[in-house]
């Protein structure tokens, strides 16, 4: 069927919106395992609501030539550039109605801040997906209601209130997690005594936990851990996600490599390592099914994100404008029913392949040379956090952070009174106390938070001068940190 059959007079924006939402939670509620057949006539029928509700998605879409009345496939719904959600408020409501605004990741301008916009049928739909895909691919072995602690490493909504990753962390924790889970990432970077006090406690107790966290954090801590000669054993159905990863590589690692860090330092099994994929643009994140296939008794299946009954996937060529088959190397769009506040389909600069089964795997960022998009990914290294001034430094500066520290984390037997994190870290950085801003942590709050109020940026800028000039040189602040 045609989208244009789903029609319904612009008048009547809100209980179109409201019935198509309830269609949508309804394939939620089925969960991963639904019934694939009915993504194509929704994802047709949202198409249609949004052409008529969303400005600047009609006018790309007419400038594509693509109209509900001649879009009769899914695949055929035009993905709209995650960039463009820098210059446009692309929202398919009236904005008065937001009850959420999350800064957008996934883009290459750096001085330009985007923002999704979600009222509260968009909200409810993000948040109803991602617990299903969380208890789906992270909580497989779980029963209902069953939960543990969670290390968090990232923000908490505290202090940073508009990043997607703190709002789905926070979900997370409140959904699975047990009273004493926590966010290990504040205003001095990672909390690095209560990560190593929660590893040792699980290791004491026997009562596994979960780490969720960015990627080259892993990384930074795992390569202090060895060099320090620590290591933790966790106890069995511990387990570690990570966000990031891309070009392939895990900070200066390979990802096989990454997963020997887990095991060694840890004793957690690459099997139960779940890397994870979210960007901004699009409501649903994407697991590593290897968790669920162990617990399904099919553990030789390869590692490999797969999409739900709500989305679609598709490796595409921008210059043929056309999918590509299994195994060729293309950008990735995203196809999501919850995307229904913004837009349904979102074309991404990260490089994919698709397998024979429909399941997908990232490579990297997009390198574009002479106007061509190439096959091998950027060598720019993109980070979880993403490619934004704000989110780059904000993730320097925990990785920074776990270098420093770590020179200073103390073995069981050894007693100290409490570091000071900040007094210690403008030593490093070699100015003088009371300069309010030379402080080593970035002001978070403000960098995401207070993005927009003058005041707010002048005081990040300081802030993130500060630490620019510290973590300039990465290796004498290295070496200054763990010699002191």
């Amino acid at each position: 069927m045609s989208a244009d059959t789903a029609l319904i007079p612009a008048g009547d924006a809100t209980a179109w919106r409201d019935r198509l939402a309830g269609e949508v939670l309804r394939v939620l509620d089925a969960g991963v395992d639904g019934d694939p057949e009915v993504f194509e006539p929704l994802a047709l029928q949202i198409f249609a609501y949004q052409y008529e509700n969303n400005v600047p998605y009609r006018h790309y879409c007419d400038a594509m030539g693509a109209t509900p009345a001649s879009v009769v496939a899914w695949a055929d719904i035009p993905a709209y550039p995650t960039d463009a959600f820098k210059s446009e408020v692309v929202a398919s409501f009236e904005t008065e109605r937001a009850v959420q605004a999350i800064m957008t990741s996934g883009t290459t301008r750096p001085n330009q801040r985007g923002r999704i916009f979600r009222d509260e049928t968009g909200q409810k739909l993000v948040y109803t997906a991602n617990r299903v895909m969380t208890a789906a691919y992270l909580f497989p072995d779980f029963d209902e209601g069953q939960r543990c602690r969670i290390l968090l490493m990232s923000p908490s909504l505290e202090i940073a209130p508009t990043m997607g990753m703190a709002i789905g962390m926070d979900q997370t924790r409140q959904a699975f997690g047990t009273p004493d889970s926590t966010f290990l990432v504040g205003r001095t970077g990672v909390d690095i005594k209560r990560l190593v006090g929660g590893l040792r406690d699980s290791q004491a107790s026997g009562v596994p936990i979960a780490m969720i966290g960015a990627t080259s954090a892993y990384v930074y801590f795992f390569n202090a851990c060895r060099e320090k000669g620590m290591s933790f054993r966790l106890p069995a159905g511990s387990r570690v996600c990570d966000g990031g990863g891309y070009r392939g590589r895990f900070g200066i690692v390979t990802r096989q490599d990454y997963y020997t860090l887990v095991e060694d330092v840890l004793g957690v099994p690459a099997d139960m390592c779940v890397n994870t994929l979210g960007l901004g643009e699009t409501a649903t994140n994407y697991f590593d099914t290897v968790l669920r296939e162990r617990v399904l008794g099919r553990a030789s299946a390869p590692r490999r994100k797969v999409a739900p009954p709500w989305t679609r996937t598709q490796v595409f060529d921008i210059e043929t404008r056309q999918a590509l088959p299994p195994g060729r190397v293309g950008m990735l769009r995203h196809y999501d029913l919850c995307n229904l506040p913004t837009v349904i389909g979102v074309q991404s600069d990260n490089l994919g392949v698709m397998d024979e089964d429909g399941g997908f795997e990232i490579i990297g960022r997009a390198k574009v040379i002479e106007g061509r998009v190439q096959e091998l990914p950027s060598e720019v290294p993109v980070g979880p956090m993403g490619d934004n001034r704000v989110f780059r430094l904000l993730e320097g500066y925990v990785n920074f952070s776990i270098e420093f520290k770590m020179g200073r984390v103390l073995s069981s037997s050894e007693k100290s009174d409490p570091i000071d994190v900040r007094r210690e870290a403008d030593a490093v950085a070699g100015v003088e106390d009371g300069d309010p801003t030379a402080s080593c942590p970035i002001a978070v709050e403000e960098m995401v938070a207070g993005a927009d109020d003058p005041g707010a940026r002048r005081r990040s800028d300081a802030a993130i001068a500060a630490f620019q000039a510290q973590a300039a040189d990465d290796e004498p602040a290295r070496t200054r940190g763990d010699a002191s």
